[in-house]
C-alpha cells in the first residue's frame, strides 16, 4: 500500500469513527430527553392537583415532541402489564 493509499484509508477510518461517535452522542441525547420528558409527563398526569385543559395541552405537546424525536408518539406511555 502506498503512502497516498494509506493516508486515504486512515482518513476514511477517521471519518467513519467520527460518524459513529456523533450517532452515539445523538442517541444518548435522545435517551436523556426521553427520560426528562417522561418524568414531566408523569408529573402532569399523577403529580398535579389541578388537572384540566392546560395539562392536556402540555401532555399533547410532549407526545408531539417525542414523536418528532423517535417516530413513536406513545414511547412514554405506560405499557400494558401482564400478571403471570
Amino acid at each position: 500500500m502506498t503512502k497516498a493509499e494509506n493516508r486515504a484509508a486512515a482518513n476514511a477510518w477517521r471519518e467513519y469513527r467520527e460518524q459513529q461517535r456523533r450517532e452515539a452522542e445523538r442517541a444518548a441525547d435522545i435517551a436523556a430527553d426521553q427520560f426528562d420528558l417522561g418524568r414531566l409527563r408523569g408529573y402532569l398526569i399523577f403529580g398535579r392537583r389541578a388537572h384540566g385543559a392546560d395539562a392536556d395541552k402540555l401532555r399533547s405537546a410532549i407526545d408531539d415532541y417525542v414523536e418528532e424525536l423517535t417516530g413513536n408518539r406513545t414511547k412514554l406511555h405506560a405499557g400494558s402489564s401482564s400478571i403471570g
